[in-house]
């Protein structure tokens, strides 16, 4: 081992790449490899989204209309006679809440649920919702259940 064989232990050197713009004796002086003019020779350039090279970008080409209400409350619906097929089914007894909603399919552990009126139900339920309308509420009250919103 002498001063003419010494080299870097093996993994402690990471860049090989040639250092850029430091004189034409280099190879890589001058542009530094970025060609000539135009907004990537510059410094500082970084592309924006959507950034189509001049061209009008798609989001600004396309007619824009409607409104989305960013206050609106989405609920998901699920009938009198989904409750009562899910009773048949022997999949419920005599209580369904929130999370068997989720586990049975009919909505996602994180929607709002609302009970609505279409069918008939005719099991004794305790139901648990987000929200009943009124027919569902009598209907389920009719048939002898209780309805708790939250």
């Amino acid at each position: 081992m002498d001063l003419s064989n010494l080299q870097p232990a093996a993994g402690s050197t990471h860049n090989q790449n040639k250092r850029l713009g430091r004189g034409q004796g280099s190879g890589k002086g001058g542009t530094a490899s970025r060609g000539h003019k135009g907004a990537k020779s510059r410094s500082g350039y970084s592309k924006k989204i959507g950034f189509e090279g001049g061209q009008m970008p798609l989001q600004r080409r396309v007619p824009k209309f409607g409104f989305n209400n960013i206050n609106r409350v989405a609920y998901q619906g699920v009938n009198l006679d989904t409750l009562q097929s899910l009773v048949e089914a022997g999949k419920v007894t005599d209580t369904i809440s929130l999370h068997d909603f989720a586990a049975f399919g009919l909505a996602s552990k994180n929607d709002l649920i609302k009970i609505l009126g279409r069918g008939e139900l005719k099991t004794k339920l305790k139901v648990t919702a987000n929200k009943f309308t009124a027919t569902a509420k009598s209907a389920i009250e009719a048939a002898g259940g209780e309805a708790i919103t939250l």
